[in-house]
C-alpha cells in the first residue's frame, strides 16, 4: 500500500531540486537536518503555521513506500514524517502551484490522501 506524504516549499527551490534529480531540504529543513513532511490530513494545518502568506509555493506528493521515513512527535504530539537524508525526485508522484486564498493562506487541494 503507498503512503503518500506530503511537502510545501518555495517553487524556486523545487525547480532547483528538480534539476538536481533531489531535494535536500528548505529553510528550516536545513537547520534541523531533515526534510519536513506531512500527511494528508496535516498539510492544510502546517500551510496555515508555516507558509502564510507565502506566494511561489509547490505541494509535492510523495511515495514514502521507498523511503526511510520517521515518524516524530511534533505539533500537538502528533506523528510527523521526516526524512533524515535527501529525497530522490523519482518518489515524487505530482507537483500542483498553490494559490494563496483571500485570507493568504496557501489553499491545499482537499482530497489529498
Amino acid at each position: 500500500m503507498t503512503l503518500f506524504i506530503y511537502k510545501i516549499c518555495p517553487g524556486n527551490i523545487w525547480r532547483d531540486a528538480e534539476m538536481k534529480g533531489e531535494f535536500l531540504g528548505a529553510g528550516i529543513d536545513l537547520v534541523d537536518g531533515y526534510i519536513h513532511f506531512s500527511t494528508g490530513a496535516q498539510t492544510n494545518e502546517t500551510a496555515r503555521i508555516h507558509f502564510h502568506g507565502q506566494e511561489g509555493l509547490i505541494l509535492a506528493q510523495v511515495d514514502s513506500s521507498n523511503l526511510d521515513i520517521v515518524w516524530e512527535a511534533s505539533r500537538g504530539g502528533d506523528l510527523f514524517p521526516h526524512l533524515y537524508g535527501s529525497l530522490p525526485m523519482r518518489s515524487v508522484t505530482k507537483v500542483i502551484d498553490i494559490p494563496l486564498g483571500a485570507d493568504q493562506t496557501p489553499e491545499i487541494p482537499n482530497d489529498l490522501t
